[in-house]
């Protein structure tokens, strides 16, 4: 549902991923703090620190966090058991990911014509534009592009293109 509705830039895999690994660590921490006062206590400290303390750049980083915080619980099984779901569910999500690789296509051309060929020239790659400046007669556009092989015999194509001045690919890790 996140990715079908994702509005952003740039759709981010972690923190899709997050999202369900933190309904489900969330649980785990429930149940651990759930019956005893001091661990409940300890939790809402070391949460705080991680949270408010931590700079994360990945959300997939403050999802381990979060998950060797229930471990240091003293809840072994619990930790065993929240550890098996993880793995299950990442396993689950990254198996079912599309082989390939994004790109980023910054295209500076000219002409409306050229900005249909350049269309036609991404072929059966999925692509998706993100944004297009124009100043004066150039024209930037800024596309997402996924090629599921690592030939990029598109990015030829698009040079190709009369009225293009130059292409950059930049490979999105996600």
């Amino acid at each position: 549902v996140y990715r079908r509705f994702y509005t952003g830039v740039v759709f981010s895999r972690s923190f899709a991923v997050t999202l369900v690994g933190m309904s489900v660590l969330t649980c785990m921490v429930t149940l651990a703090i759930s019956t005893n006062v001091v661990i409940s206590l300890g939790m809402v400290g070391a949460l705080s620190i991680v949270r408010f303390r931590t700079a994360v750049k990945d959300p997939l980083d403050l999802l381990y966090l979060f998950w060797a915080i229930t471990a240091g619980a003293g809840m072994y099984l619990l930790a065993l058991t929240a550890a098996v779901v993880m793995i299950l569910m990442m396993l689950l999500f990254y198996h079912w990911q599309e082989r390939g690789r994004v790109y980023i296509a910054v295209i500076h051309y000219t002409g409306q014509r050229a900005g249909d060929d350049i269309v036609r020239a991404f072929g059966r790659n999925k692509y998706v534009v993100k944004s297009n400046t124009m100043r004066g007669d150039t024209v930037e556009m800024v596309a997402e592009v996924f090629c599921k092989d690592k030939e990029l015999e598109f990015s030829d194509r698009l040079r190709a293109v009369p009225g293009v001045a130059d292409v950059t690919l930049i490979q999105y890790n996600g």
